[in-house]
């Protein structure tokens, strides 16, 4: 390793390798920039130099953060999936994303979302859309779930998208209810009903006055009684113009129909409300509280699933919430958690009789030693009994991503 002297760093200075202080404690993670306060920190414990094996690749500017960007303009990866180039002319920023955007299973999911995206376009302007379009998008997204559902869920907690707002939302939603329907072990041709549903539960939306929908400060008695009247333009869009049967018509419906009788439209309540219904209703809420929104920022995942066990019967339907924690865990695969030694991990798998106790991949272990994707050793927290999950980390406050 070669030693860089404290008084010649600068803030802002992003490395090709992970920068440590005195051997193996870790100062910074490679492209991750270095921050005034960590240069004081060294300062004030009397540390004259750091080491590293990498090489500076650039200065990230403070008023600007590498982005990716695509020809679009809305978050795809840019061509080549490097990283935007910073302004004043320093050199491009290795992106901790990149590998993410360059795989291609990133592709098909960003894929799905343009597709739908589109879909969503003829919607609002009422143009001609053929069914067999969304049953195509229904399909790869179920077979997606079926092979690379933990890579799946890491986009979806990642929320590293920009724009596509009500495609990303529902495709996710979509990409999660097909979680729970294969969990709840529902045959193919059901499975297939309860995504298609999902993929179009809230496109009724797009048929409200822009004015109701982009207020900005609360709702009237009349506007959210229009808003809560959605469900009803959706039920009308999937049956009249994209001719899908009831059962996918009950979904769009009644996803906001509530386990106490207390939701929309129709007040209907428990084993009433149709099932895919209730499957939708519990993954739009959790992507809901996982997804950044203009008036808040996200929950961790861990977050969300506690308020989805803290619900008592009020929204949903205890089994439909059951079978979502046997398929997620406590701690929802791809979720970033700091073990009793100071470790940091992402949960790989879930054990359904060990919710507290999944099967974890080591991102920066307990020396501060940084691993790359899928290199720190797997540990399944049921053998390791010494070991075990201090609390979830919110991926912000790292420099890991869901890569």
């Amino acid at each position: 390793m070669k030693k860089l002297l404290v008084k010649d760093l600068k803030e802002g200075a992003v490395f090709s390798e992970p920068v440590y202080i005195e051997g193996n404690n870790l100062l910074v993670p490679a492209g991750v920039e270095l921050r005034k306060k960590d240069i004081e920190r060294l300062n004030s414990w009397g540390i004259e130099s750091v080491e590293t094996n990498g090489v500076l690749i650039g200065i990230s500017p403070k008023s600007k953060k590498p982005q990716t960007e695509s020809g679009t303009g809305q978050g795809a990866p840019a061509s080549g999936g490097k990283a935007a180039r910073a302004s004043g002319g320093t050199s491009s920023l290795i992106s901790l994303n990149e590998v993410q955007e360059n795989s291609n299973v990133y592709r098909s999911y960003m894929n799905l979302i343009e597709r739908l995206d589109k879909v969503c376009d003829s919607i609002a302007s009422e143009a001609s859309v053929e069914a067999r379009s969304i049953d195509n998008i229904a399909g790869r997204l179920l077979q997606a779930v079926r092979e690379e559902r933990h890579s799946y869920i890491g986009f979806i907690l990642g929320g590293e998208i920009k724009g596509y707002d009500m495609a990303k939302s529902q495709v996710n939603s979509a990409i999660l209810s097909a979680m729970i329907a294969l969990e709840l072990r529902m045959p193919h041709h059901k499975v297939l009903q309860v995504v298609t549903g999902a993929l179009l539960h809230d496109v009724g939306m797009l048929r409200m006055p822009k004015d109701i929908v982009e207020k900005k400060g609360g709702l009237s008695d009349a506007e959210l009684s229009r808003i809560q009247s959605h469900p009803l333009y959706t039920y009308k869009i999937v049956t009249k113009e994209l001719l899908y049967p009831e059962d996918v018509g009950l979904i769009v419906v009644q996803h906001h129909e509530r386990w106490d009788g207390e939701g929309y439209p129709r007040r209907i309540s428990g084993t009433a409300i149709d099932m895919g219904a209730r499957i939708v209703s519990v993954a739009d809420a959790f992507e809901a509280m996982v997804s950044h929104k203009p008036y808040r920022n996200s929950m961790m995942g861990y977050q969300a699933m506690k308020n989805l066990l803290s619900d008592n019967l009020r929204r949903f339907d205890p089994d439909v919430i059951k079978a979502f924690i046997q398929t997620m865990g406590i701690y929802p695969i791809g979720s970033i958690i700091l073990l009793n030694n100071g470790a940091l991990a992402r949960v790989e798998e879930v054990q359904a009789s060990a919710p507290l106790r999944p099967r974890i991949r080591i991102l920066i272990d307990e020396f501060g030693k940084m691993f790359k994707k899928d290199e720190g050793d797997k540990i399944d927290l049921l053998v390791e009994k010494s070991l075990f999950i201090a609390r979830a980390v919110d991926p912000k406050e790292t420099a890991i991503k869901y890569a």
